[in-house]
């Protein structure tokens, strides 16, 4: 303790388009319910802005990654997330983020964890939430994660050094099946939706049946309340479906609607967290609904610009997502069978940056002695 408040050392660092505290898991509570008043504090959720801890007022910026030696004979990083809310003292372990993801690898370098060699460097990840595996690869320079460089991505300024993500176990991430209700689609309240589970769990329908265009921004899909009214009672009778059980209050499943392109990708696409419009696309949520465009009778089927020969043979091919400030890239290893879809993995291509070092300090009483 100093004084009446606890210390955990972290990183904080933006991955992808999220950012948060990323800290050893060895530090923190083992016991989940003070772990959550810990995280709680830490973020300062239960105000908007929130005001009195780390947090940024959005559920991009109320994420948090807490990083452990694994004791996988693949994995050499245990990953368990956390999504802490913004106005609400709550925190939800069901999901996990790829975006935070993409921070894994030079956190875990920060954080002492590994110590890799110069060079290129893959490490190998186990998401502890879904038990999902990645490969990060990133480079190293004199011991320490390269940050600057030239590779940019949409929804964040400038440029910086790339970390490469390969996805593994993306089918059934949660649910253990790519189709969980048994349906490729299902009529929810007089809405057609694919319920789909690669990468995260998801509720997908086109954005015409829902009475948007799907090719609005992240602030006017926000201002509207009956959008939010329409399809949070089918969200939740979906997650009933997909065997989740009560998701009122869970952040999983998340929403989707697909749109044909409006510039020269493949489809426009937008991502509910569910509560609030992801102001970009979760590298998870990018998966999923790249699924769902390929996946034969699915809510997203025809509404795609195909590359020539996308799903046909044995070689990757590359879907671009548009959505509210760009695109995001998504580099599927599948095949479009008789059964279905056979999907094998999903490649993403993202940055991170260390922003800050230091100490979270924690009130004694979400955590005392």
């Amino acid at each position: 303790m100093i004084g009446d408040q606890r210390p955990v050392p972290f990183v904080f660092m933006r991955g992808g388009t999220s950012r948060g505290p990323y800290m050893r898991r060895a530090d923190l509570p083992a016991d989940q319910e003070t772990l959550s008043r810990v995280l709680i504090s830490m973020i300062g959720a239960g105000h908007s802005l929130n005001i009195d801890g780390l947090g940024g007022g959005n559920p991009v910026a109320t994420k948090t990654a807490m990083l452990s030696v694994s004791d996988d004979d693949w994995a050499d990083i245990d990953y368990f997330f956390a999504q802490v809310a913004v106005d609400k003292p709550l925190v939800d372990y069901a999901p996990t983020c790829g975006n935070i993801l993409s921070g894994v690898g030079p956190a875990a370098v920060e954080l002492g964890l590994i110590a890799p060699r110069d060079g290129a460097t893959t490490v190998r990840i186990r998401m502890v939430n879904t038990g999902a595996r990645a490969e990060a690869r990133f480079e190293v320079r004199d011991g320490r994660p390269v940050y600057g460089g030239a590779q940019s991505i949409h929804g964040v300024p400038g440029s910086a050094s790339p970390v490469a993500l390969q996805f593994m176990d993306t089918v059934g991430s949660r649910t253990g099946t790519m189709l969980p209700t048994g349906q490729v689609r299902d009529t929810i309240d007089g809405i057609e939706v694919t319920c789909l589970d690669v990468a995260m769990p998801m509720v997908i329908a086109r954005a015409e049946d829902l009475g948007i265009t799907g090719h609005e921004g992240s602030e006017a899909l926000d201002a509207d309340a009956a959008l939010f009214a329409r399809f949070e009672p089918i969200r939740r009778e979906a997650g009933r479906l997909m065997g989740l059980g009560d998701v009122s209050d869970k952040v999983v499943p998340k929403f989707g609607v697909l749109a044909p392109p409006q510039g020269d990708g493949a489809a426009a696409a937008r991502y509910f967290m569910p509560w609030k419009t992801h102001p970009t696309m979760a590298v998870t949520g990018a998966q999923c609904l790249a699924a769902c465009l390929m996946l034969p009778g699915s809510a997203g089927s025809g509404i795609a610009r195909l590359p020539s020969g996308a799903g046909q043979g044995d070689a990757p091919f590359t879907l671009s997502l548009e959505h509210p400030t760009g695109t995001i890239d998504v580099t599927l290893d599948c095949k479009v069978t008789n059964a279905g879809l056979d999907l094998r993995s999903a490649g993403i291509m993202r940055t991170a940056r260390l922003l800050a070092r230091g100490d979270a300090m924690v009130p004694s009483h979400a955590w005392p002695d």
